[in-house]
Order: structure tokens, then C-alpha cells, then sequence
């Protein structure tokens, strides 16, 4: 059943418009404000406010004010507030997945998903909060004892990208919360109302003001630049392009900065000669389409062995083509709109620079007219290898498509990229599959498996696609420093 305007408005009403800064939701301090807006018919969602430096430097200012007392709270208390944030985030899956959808654009059976998964980091987090421990022993020379554990490191930078609105929030403050961090969370200006509405959750289950603090910007540098260049901040996480990572990385150097980086990907998705064709046809709608191909794990390469090119290039082009291109809300869609303008005509300039260079079109290849910033699920065969969609993080709804003949073969184009976020193979030789895995330089892999996402599971590459991970029993670590004391030999006084 689509949804109707009256609904829209009703959940839009419940949206927080200002910034969050010690508990209190205010208007930026010079009055400034911010359209956002629908991707599937440029309408205007909200106006918001535009967060000033000293807006940014008041949220600082709260987190650390707030951060001794949070550091002192007990971890299972910790633990509870995001217990109840889970629940109350599930009770309210159909909203957060509404509102997604209406600032993304993603169709609401995908934004659904995104709930379910993004809940879980609040209920995993919630179970790790209690399990920070650390150890004591004897000295190997018996004159001593060793005490070793783990404190929170302090006042956090969050900043989340657009593509995923609450997944990428719940991702990093829960561990946050978890270790005993207070923070600032600087979400896209193209996707801030679900970080919004998700403060509210995290206030409702009792989160003490102060703790998660959030400003909206249009001009981020200016924002962000301050509370990185002040000694008091003490933690970095950023998801988001390499070529803004890598900025940000030497501006956190400046105070030796923790960090950790999620940044972009360039998938390979490897078809060998045994693999299940109908199987890995479906993992690959699933690792290409996912959020309309706006996701760093998106299958961007699709390097498949010249024996059953044919076969695959014309089973995904039959299942691309069955896709619907509608605003998310409808029923009907299956394929919702890119995020903005600009990020359509990056899509379709480097679809038709690979058509230049001799790629075939075997289905889509065009920007959808009309309202919104649809584009068509689009295969390419015969792609040049020297081609710049090869090169170049998609991010939409295209899939080129090379061929390999050995294994050696494979595995060098799977490498040839400068990323190494993740990879997925396709085949039936389990053995195949782990050596093949073993030899690719990523920080994830997806054997027979178009989507490997999980809270359970550490999340985060290798290369230049960043550092750190984020999910899983490693997630909580990048919030906590370890401390040991040196403890003199009881027995000898």
C-alpha cells in the first residue's frame, strides 16, 4: 500500500529541526538554515538549521563537559540505555524507514532492511558494553603484578556520509555509547532528519544530555575543523570518499588523533568457470542494486570467466531490466533515484566514456526523464580494462562487466585498484573460493554471498578503502585506549 501525503507530513512534524548541543535542541546560532530535499522529486522535505564553528565548538563544549560523568556510568547502565533504544527503534521500524526513504530515495523494502540492520548495532553494542575487560597477572619475574584494562578515549568526531542515514549513525555511536564516549555527530547535509529523529529515540531510552551532541551543516570544513584542531576532542570516525579521508587524516595528525576511516570501495565480483550462474546472478542484484549501487560494498567491478560471460551478461541483463525506477514509496518501485543531480550525471558520464572505449550497452544506459534523479539499471559488456568505470567507484546502478581466463588472471584484475574494501567469488570449489580469498587484498570477502553485512562482523577495508573497523567484537576497541599499571609485589611489604 503506498503511501500518502498525510503520513508523509505527520512523521515530517516529528522530525527535530534544530541542533542537539548538551540536551537541548537550538537554532544555529546566527539564524542560518538549510533546504532538504526529496531526490525523487526535488521537493523541499524540511529546512533545518546550518550549524555555525561556534555552534560546532558549543557541541564540543557539551561532550566534554558530559564526558567524566558518562566515562563514571556504570557499563551495564550503558548497556540498558541502548537495550531500550533498540526496542524502541524496532517499535518504530515503519517511520525511520519512511523517513529514509523520503530524504534518500531508497524504496521502502530496502530502507526496512536498513532498520533491521541498523538496530542491530544498538543491540550488539548492548552486550558488548559489559565485556571491556581487561586483565591481572604476575610479572614473569615475580617481583611485580601486571594490572591491564580498558578506558573510554574520550570526546568523539562522528562523521557519517548520506547513502546509509541511520545504519552509518547507529554504526558508530553505539559503540561509543558502549565504551563510556561522549560525542559530536556531524551527519550529511544531504541526510540529516534520521540522525534526528534517532536523537530522540536515544533520549527517550535516557541517554544524559550532553553525551550525543549533533550539528547540521552546509559548510562542514568549517564546522568540523575547529573541534579537530582542539586537543580536547580525542577521537575521529569518518565514513565517507578517500580523497576527503585523507584530508582529515592529516588535519587529526596535528594532535594525534585516534582514528578510524571507512572510505571508498571498487568491488570486484569474481564469476569462475563452476560457479552457480542463477546463484550468483542473484548475489549480484543484490551487491550491485543495493541502494541503487550508492554503497562503498557495492559490486563495481564484475569480472567473470570467458566461458560463461554470455551466460551471465544476458541473466543479469533479463533481471536488471525487470526493475522498476519509481519515488521509493510506491509500491511499484524496485529502483529508486540517485541522490542529487550531480551524482546522475557522474553515473551516466562514466557509462558513456566505457561506450566510447568500446563497451556494449546490453541493457539501460540512460538517465530516466523526468522529475527526480533516476537512472536505469544498466550492463555493460566488452569493457576496456583501461576504461575509467573500471577505475572510478560507480556509486549507481551499473554493472561492466571484463572476462579472465586463469585464476592468476582474476585475482590481478580483482587487484588492480587502489581500494580494497571488499570483494565477492562466485564458485563451487570451496578450496577455489578460500585461496582465491586468501590472495585478494581486501578487509571482506563474500563467498557465494552478494551481502555480508553484519553487526557481528568486523566492518572496514584495507589499502586506501581506510583503516579501523567498525561492527563485531573489534568495533568497540576503536572506542577504548588500554592502560596498565604496575603494581610493586604485595608480598614484599
Amino acid at each position: 500500500m503506498a503511501v500518502t501525503i498525510d503520513q508523509e507530513n505527520a512523521l515530517l512534524e516529528k522530525v527535530p529541526t534544530g541542533l542537539l548541543i548538551g540536551g537541548q535542541w537550538r537554532q544555529s546560532s546566527s539564524g542560518a538554515t538549510f533546504d532538504v530535499q526529496d531526490p525523487a522529486t526535488g521537493s523541499t522535505l524540511l529546512t533545518i538549521a546550518d550549524a555555525t564553528p561556534e555552534d560546532g565548538m558549543a557541541a564540543l563544549d557539551a561532550a566534554v563537559e558530559a564526558q567524566a560523568a558518562w566515562a563514571a556510568t556504570a557499563p551495564r547502565e550503558r548497556g540498558e540505555i541502548l537495550r531500550r533504544a533498540f526496542d524502541l527503534v524496532t517499535a518504530r521500524a515503519d517511520e525511520f524507514a519512511l523517513l529514509m526513504t523520503l530524504e534518500m530515495g531508497k524504496p521502502l523494502a530496502e530502507a526496512r532492511g536498513e532498520v533491521t540492520y541498523g538496530a542491530e548495532f544498538l543491540r550488539w553494542f548492548s552486550e558488548e558494553a559489559v565485556r571491556a575487560s581487561g586483565r591481572y597477572s604476575l610479572a614473569p619475574d615475580g617481583r611485580s603484578r601486571l594490572l591491564v584494562h580498558k578506558k573510554p578515549v574520550g570526546p568523539s568526531l562522528l562523521i557519517t556520509p548520506w547513502n546509509f542515514p541511520l545504519a552509518m549513525a547507529t554504526r558508530k555511536i553505539a559503540p561509543a555509547i558502549a565504551a563510556g564516549c561522549t560525542m559530536v555527530l556531524k551527519p550529511a547535509a544531504l541526510t540529516p532528519l534520521t540522525s534526528a529523529l534517532f536523537a530522540t529515540v536515544l533520549q527517550e531510552a535516557g541517554l544524559p544530555a550532553g553525551v550525543l551532541n549533533i550539528v547540521t551543516t552546509t559548510n562542514a570544513g568549517s564546522v568540523t575543523g575547529p573541534l579537530i584542531d582542539d586537543s580536547r576532542l580525542r577521537k575521529l570516525s569518518f565514513t565517507g570518499s578517500t580523497p576527503v579521508g585523507r584530508s582529515l587524516l592529516a588535519a587529526a595528525s596535528a594532535n594525534v588523533l585516534r582514528t578510524s576511516m571507512e572510505l571508498g570501495g571498487n568491488a570486484p565480483f569474481l564469476v569462475f568457470e563452476d560457479a552457480d550462474i542463477d546463484a550468483a546472478v542473484d548475489g549480484a542484484m543484490i551487491a550491485k542494486l543495493r541502494n541503487m549501487g550508492e554503497a562503498c560494498t557495492a559490486a563495481n567491478r564484475f569480472i567473470v570467466h570467458e566461458s560463461v560471460v554470455d551466460r551471465f551478461a544476458d541473466a543479469l541483463a533479463e533481471r536488471m531490466g525487470t526493475t522498476t525506477t519509481a519515488r521509493g514509496t510506491e509500491e511499484e518501485s524496485t529502483l529508486g533515484p540517485l541522490i542529487d543531480g550531480k551524482s546522475r550525471d557522474k553515473v551516466h558520464d562514466l557509462v558513456t566514456s566505457a561506450v566510447a572505449d568500446g563497451a556494449r550497452t546490453v541493457t539501460g544506459g540512460e538517465p530516466v526523464p523526468g522529475d527526480g534523479y533516476f537512472y536505469q539499471a544498466t550492463v555493460l559488456t566488452s569493457v576496456a580494462r583501461s576504461s575509467r568505470i573500471l577505475q572510478e567507484e560507480i556509486f549507481g546502478p551499473v554493472a561492466p562487466i571484463v572476462t579472465f581466463s586463469t585464476e592468476d588472471e582474476a585475482v590481478e584484475l580483482a587487484n588492480d585498484t587502489e581500494y580494497g574494501l571488499v570483494a565477492y567469488v562466485f564458485t563451487r570449489d570451496l578450496n577455489r573460493g578460500l585461496r582465491i580469498g586468501e590472495r585478494l587484498e581486501v578487509g571482506m570477502l563474500g563467498l557465494n554471498a552478494g551481502v555480508i553485512s553484519n553487526a557481528a562482523a568486523p566492518f572496514g577495508g584495507v589499502k586506501q578503502s581506510g583503516l579501523g573497523r567498525e561492527g563485531g567484537a573489534e568495533g568497540i576497541e576503536e572506542y577504548l585506549y588500554t592502560q596498565y599499571v604496575g603494581i610493586a609485589d604485595p608480598s614484599a611489604s
